[in-house]
């Protein structure tokens, strides 16, 4: 249903989307996504760049961009063995009215799975991310794609009428649609967190 493979049923996949008043050019955002697996060569230490497949050469830090850009992503692996995965999500916007490109953070959440030694997946319900999750990534970004700047996150004295409470799936392995949701915090369009069927 999802355009994967039938081995990869029961793997959770993630969609978020963006909602915003504005249009064209205005509404241009992008996804940041970055990874920890204990399957990576890093062995589950450290963040890595999650690129889009088609573009992951491509030098820009974005997964997705466009016009209210929806993000989304559906691990799997060929094999059921023991593994932690978890991607932080964070929504941005570059200014275009700059020379200079810039990302601007504007909101972010994470998600993730476990497979534990008898081949049992495990959703790990979505958490909004703070200032301090994107500061631990800027010098990453910034060695991965020095032509770009990252700004830090400023958190908006008022919240923003248009930003929506995110909502996840919660709870354990399934198989079929989630049900149930908890929000995780204000972000725009909000994303929804749920098992790959």
């Amino acid at each position: 249903m999802v355009g994967k493979p039938a081995g990869a049923r029961g793997f959770p996949c993630c969609s978020a989307g963006v909602e915003h008043p504005a249009q064209g050019y205005r509404a241009m955002f992008g996804w940041v996504q970055l990874v920890r697996s204990t399957d990576s060569p890093s062995n589950g230490t450290a963040f890595e760049m999650d690129p889009f497949l088609l573009f992951e050469d491509a030098p820009s830090p974005y997964a997705f961009f466009g016009v209210k850009p929806m993000l989304f992503d559906a691990p799997s692996r060929g094999e059921r063995s023991p593994l932690a995965w978890l991607a932080h999500c964070f929504l941005a916007r570059t200014p275009l009215e700059d020379t200079e490109r810039h990302v601007v953070p504007l909101t972010g959440f994470s998600w993730g799975f476990d497979i534990d030694d008898t081949g049992l997946i495990t959703l790990r319900s979505a958490r909004a991310l703070a200032p301090g999750d994107w500061d631990t990534h800027r010098p990453l970004l910034q060695r991965r794609h020095p032509g770009w700047s990252f700004s830090q996150w400023q958190l908006p004295e008022r919240p923003d009428p248009f930003l929506r409470q995110a909502r996840s799936a919660d709870g354990g392995r399934r198989s079929g649609p989630a049900g149930g949701g908890t929000g995780v915090g204000p972000l725009p369009g909000g994303p929804r967190v749920t098992p790959g069927g």
